[in-house]
């Protein structure tokens, strides 16, 4: 499982990629569809997609030469509750920073 979240967590770190996650949850794409918002060479997109199918991100379909895409919830799910076990733990630490910043903004008002 940390293996496969280490792929999920890569292929999301680039924006590229989360873009194009965003344009397939509209609906399916061809690799051509997902690089057209980017000044990027096919074989680049291409890569791209290489790295969210590897990541269990999404699915391609091979319709003769078209490459057709579309998002798998699955993995996203994976990540989703991998963070949602975390997040009880930012209430307090930003609580924590809150109180911080307002100390720094007291003593310098007192200044």
């Amino acid at each position: 499982m940390v293996e496969q979240l280490d792929r999920i967590f890569g292929a999301l770190s680039d924006p590229t990629r989360r873009a194009m996650l965003r344009r397939l949850a509209v609906g399916e794409r061809s690799v051509g569809e997902l690089a057209e918002p980017f000044d990027m060479s096919f074989a680049a997109a291409a890569k791209h997609v290489k790295v969210l199918e590897d990541a269990g991100l999404l699915r391609r379909r091979i319709d003769g030469r078209m490459h057709r895409c579309r998002i798998e919830p699955g993995p996203l799910a994976q990540a989703e509750r991998w963070l949602t076990y975390y997040q009880r733990f930012w209430p307090p630490r930003l609580d924590d920073l809150e109180r911080a910043l307002l100390r720094d903004a007291n003593k310098r008002s007192r200044k």
